[in-house]
């Protein structure tokens, strides 16, 4: 071993210098810890850089200086000053959750984004569409309790995302979704709270003002350029909601009306809107002037509008299994000094056609000092009834006229089918009295089909000679069931639209919800064994097979479809049927009455039936 190594045992000067060197770097170290940095910065250090912040311009105080309580930082939240420079004299501000309690709705705020962490809104109707299994359909049914659906929340944040109601500025000098605002402390929080940030050069003043009563909002964003220089970016407003995709389902034939939201936007003068697995709208097509946007769900309605008119900007939207979100940009520019304001009006609640229609309403109105002019950004054509619009809004009037009547909307849908019963009852009379003809046609029919069985086409021409000699029209019986369906259809498209028939009952715990599926399934099964007897009390029409198709297969396979339709819809046509089956009854023993089984027919049908043979 080479006795020059310091780590050589037989070095032993070697080894105490490197002794030495060790116990004087220790001393230096605890020297310079001691003396300097535990006893903190001169007095006055830092001075400079806290005023910077503290101000927007030398000897100004910034806008919502002051606005904390003792002790809380300055709004420069962020932790920069105006230029940008990451100030470490200013700790940034703590996340703070500001609650507000309306007659409606429960709002929660955070301060970290200014967004919304809740908007829970209150009352029975204000309710998510419950999920309700057979067992707990018939445990109501025989006086057993399950818990109530949880109360509709309309904003719920998506983790990783900007909250609802947040802004960003995109551009060279970004302002992020997530920055921390200060609050004013005004002492009284009741009607609104008003947030501020800043960052790079950017200070934002957000205003939330709610009016006396109602689910409408003002939302006033006040964006400072507080450089030297002018500033340029787009400034964007989020609205994103977290779904839980356990208790949403899309529409489909055999699964009912769905409950799908939808990222929303109306730009110029068409309505976008996104679901999971539908393709996104071209991107030209999402910039103009921006109307409203929001989150749109069946029976409830989350948007922000421009107060003062439509804007010039863009949408863009997310739609995944767990999250909605939209993103309204406006292009945004600032000179050095300026503050560009931009004032939107918000309504989060049910799409109650008199609301949106009112929308921005006299309260909001007065709240803003808006004239009588005020644009109104047409909500309701939110409530989206498609092509059966016309009918589906009488149908609703209908049977609201109904509801002042009886109070109750399964009367109102009972009391619509004997109105629109009454209006068809000349056709179905008609109808039925050409039913009850072919019926006594049908021994000489029978005859032809064994006379000509290996002659298909004399058979069908033989057939309709006996049909026109009866006057009696084969399909005649069918006509006022494709009447009833456009009314079927557009009172289907009534039910899944209207919120006045949502989370409304017929009687009993079981039928709560005329606008959901019947848990029991007992509605729709006394709908399909009522379908059976009226297909029964009509004539047989072609061979055995197809009639036992009529009689059997159709209504099994329509009352499959129903089986997780709206109650009121099953209602609709459970009621109808049963009018249908008196009124066929009526009209035989009326018939047998008039004329001992052949009066009140058409002409020629008893000469051409009478013992089964022509005469």
């Amino acid at each position: 071993m080479n006795d020059l190594d310091p780590l050589s045992p037989n070095s032993a000067d070697s080894q105490r210098r490197l002794m030495m060197a060790l116990a004087l770097a220790m001393a230096l170290t605890f020297a310079y810890t001691y003396f300097f940095a535990l006893q903190g910065p001169p007095p006055g250090a830092g001075v400079a850089d806290a005023g910077q912040v503290a101000t927007a311009d030398a000897g100004t105080p910034a806008p919502g200086a002051g606005m904390e309580t003792a002790g809380t930082p300055p709004p420069a939240g962020s932790g920069t000053d105006v230029s940008g420079t990451p100030s470490e004299a200013t700790p940034p501000l703590p996340v703070r959750t500001l609650e507000f309690e309306r007659q409606v709705a429960h709002y929660a705020f955070s301060t970290q984004g200014a967004g919304l962490t809740s908007a829970e809104l209150k009352g029975e109707k204000m309710r998510e569409q419950q999920q309700v299994s057979i067992a707990d359909g018939y445990k109501l049914l025989f006086g057993g309790n399950v818990k109530p659906p949880p109360q509709m929340n309309l904003a719920q944040p998506v983790p990783g995302q900007p909250l609802p109601l947040s802004v960003s500025i995109a551009g060279p000098s970004p302002l992020s979704a997530d920055a921390r605002y200060a609050v004013a402390e005004t002492g009284n929080t009741e009607n609104g709270a008003t947030f501020t940030a800043r960052q790079g050069p950017w200070e934002v003043t957000k205003s939330l003002q709610w009016p006396k009563e109602g689910f409408e909002l003002i939302y006033t964003l006040q964006v400072k350029n507080t450089s030297a220089q002018a500033a340029t970016g787009e400034l964007q407003l989020h609205y994103n909601r977290a779904i839980d995709p356990n208790n949403e389902h899309a529409p489909s034939f055999f699964g009912g009306v769905g409950n799908l939201s939808y990222a929303s936007c109306r730009v110029g003068e068409e309505k976008h809107k996104l679901a999971p697995e539908q393709g996104l709208p071209d991107a030209e097509d999402t910039r103009g002037l921006v109307h409203y946007f929001g989150i749109d769900q069946q029976y409830f309605l989350s948007a922000l509008y421009p107060l003062d008119g439509p804007m010039q900007g863009r949408c863009e939207f997310v739609a995944t299994d767990k999250a909605r979100a939209v993103t309204a940009s406006f292009p945004l520019t600032a000179a050095p000094g300026e503050t560009v304001t931009l004032r939107f009006g918000g309504y989060f609640g049910p799409k109650e056609d008199d609301l949106l229609a009112s929308v921005p309403s006299q309260v909001l109105r007065d709240a803003t000092g808006l004239g009588a002019t005020t644009y109104n950004p047409q909500l309701t054509e939110t409530i989206d009834y498609g092509m059966w619009a016309v009918i589906a809004k009488l149908l609703v009037s209908i049977m609201k006229f109904f509801h002042g009547l009886a109070g109750n909307w399964g009367v109102a849908i009972i009391l619509l089918t004997v109105l629109v019963k009454l209006i068809l009852l000349p056709l179905t009379h008609r109808s039925m009295v050409s039913m009850e003809a072919m019926k006594r046609l049908q021994p000489r029919i029978e005859e032809l089909r064994k006379k000509y069985a290996d002659d298909r086409e004399r058979q069908n021409m033989e057939m309709m000679k006996v049909y026109q000699e009866a006057k009696v029209n084969p399909l005649g019986g069918c006509l006022p069931m494709l009447i009833q369906m456009p009314v079927w259809i557009a009172l289907f498209t009534a039910l899944r639209n209207s919120y006045d028939i949502y989370q409304e009952p017929f009687f009993g715990p079981v039928w709560r919800d005329l606008t959901f599926k019947d848990p029991t399934y007992i509605l729709p099964l006394a709908l399909g064994v009522s379908m059976i007897i009226t297909q029964k009390l009509q004539p047989q029409m072609g061979d055995p097979t197809q009639a036992k198709i009529m009689t059997w297969f159709v209504p099994i396979i329509f009352t499959l479809t129903l089986l997780n339709y709206p109650a009121g819809l099953a209602l609709y046509i459970f009621t109808n049927n049963i009018l249908s089956i008196a009124q066929q009854y009526g009209l035989r023993k009326w018939l047998e009455r008039k004329g001992g089984g052949d009066g009140g027919l058409p002409a020629g049908t008893a000469t051409a039936t009478a013992g089964g043979k022509r005469k």
